[in-house]
């Protein structure tokens, strides 16, 4: 019998996306997010956090949507849809959030449950009061480790910085 124990696997770099799913600057993110993803696999743990912005009208529900997606196990495949379609979310609403679920083969009803009955409201006000107080002004904006890269301004060189970073933990751990 051995005396050593085996390694305990190393956790994943925590990576927090502060998106708003109304935003076109987040959905023009979705490469950098993709490519991240592809290339860290779950070496990186990838976090929606939600920042729905006043300026746009139907973000707040957008963003309990997302959480009933993940929920029903299809979370960023909704956000990506929806991210998708902007500018229709914009004239369609809530309805348009309704359509995406169907479209996934997700269940619409309970979504339109979801979004009345609020029980997704807790989350997203908890994410939108942490990125107040950690200073998130705009989206997209990422926090890995202690950093807080934003995206709202520009996003040239986001997506190395943030390799940069997550190389570094993960060469650390």
């Amino acid at each position: 019998m051995s005396d050593s124990t085996p390694a305990s696997p190393a956790r994943p770099v925590v990576l927090d996306v502060w998106c708003e799913l109304q935003c076109p600057d987040c959905h023009s993110a979705l490469d950098d997010v993709r490519a991240l993803r592809a290339r860290y696999g779950d070496r990186v743990e990838l976090r929606l956090r939600h920042f729905p912005l006043e300026k746009h009208k139907h973000a707040y529900a957008a963003a309990q949507a997302a959480e009933e997606a993940f929920e029903q196990g299809q979370g960023w495949p909704y956000v990506e849809a929806v991210l998708a379609r902007t500018e229709e979310l914009a004239s369609k609403g809530e309805p348009l959030l309704l359509e995406i679920a169907r479209e996934l083969g997700l269940d619409a009803e309970e979504f339109d449950t979801a979004l009345i009955d609020g029980r997704h409201l807790l989350i997203v006000d908890a994410d939108q009061a942490e990125g107040k107080a950690i200073g998130v002004t705009g989206t997209p904006t990422y926090v890995v480790g202690e950093e807080r890269l934003d995206g709202g301004k520009s996003q040239d060189g986001l997506r190395q910085r943030i390799e940069e970073i997550v190389d570094g933990a993960l060469a650390e751990s």
